[in-house]
């Protein structure tokens, strides 16, 4: 309710220009929905510009423009279906018996790079349902699962911004950790 009485506010005066700064942080999803159905809504019917800030990139979205922004400066400004071709095709998930030896492998055969992720190889191929095959039957290592995905926003960001927290101040995980132990102690505060 909270939520819905903020963008209420802000159209009370009837604005050209619609300002949302994390308009559904901590929304269940049926809010979520209903909340994004009336933003739709305004902007076909009453004309209304929404300028959103977000970190959920399945809500960004609704958006027809999207600008990435890290460390202050706008690195990436365009459509997400523009955006998201910045990815470079399919990205397939594969577990092997053995990963370490898969991603020298792939490389050699296909001349595409794999990284390891949480115990699942990540690659980028276009048309990935017609190169899973290929994949599976060209290996010497057995596949044990497999899975392929469009590109989504998120995997724009990370490919952007990088997969890692980069603070110059945190020197290790272990700072990490005390650094967000102090600073969810001072919120609560």
């Amino acid at each position: 309710m909270k939520r819905r009485l903020e963008i209420a506010r802000g159209l009370l005066h009837y604005p050209r220009v619609l300002f949302l700064d994390e308009p559904t942080l901590g929304l269940d999803p049926q809010t979520r929905n209903t909340i994004w159905d009336f933003i739709s809504m305004l902007r076909a019917k009453e004309k209304i510009t929404v300028f959103m800030t977000t970190h959920y990139m399945e809500e960004a979205e609704n958006c027809d423009r999207i600008a990435i922004i890290d460390h202050g400066k706008i690195i990436a400004l365009d459509t997400p279906k523009k955006l998201k071709q910045m990815v470079h095709g399919d990205i397939i998930r594969l577990v092997t018996e053995d990963n370490r030896k898969a991603v020298p492998e792939i490389q050699s055969l296909f001349n595409i790079t794999a990284r390891e992720e949480n115990g699942t190889l990540v690659l980028e191929t276009e048309r990935g349902e017609e190169f899973i095959p290929k994949l599976i039957h060209s290996l010497s290592i057995t596949t044990k699962s497999v899975a392929i995905q469009k590109p989504t926003l998120n995997d724009v960001f990370l490919k952007l911004t990088g997969r890692t927290i980069r603070d110059d101040m945190l020197q290790d995980n272990k700072e990490v950790t005390r650094e967000f132990v102090r600073s969810h102690r001072r919120a609560q505060r």
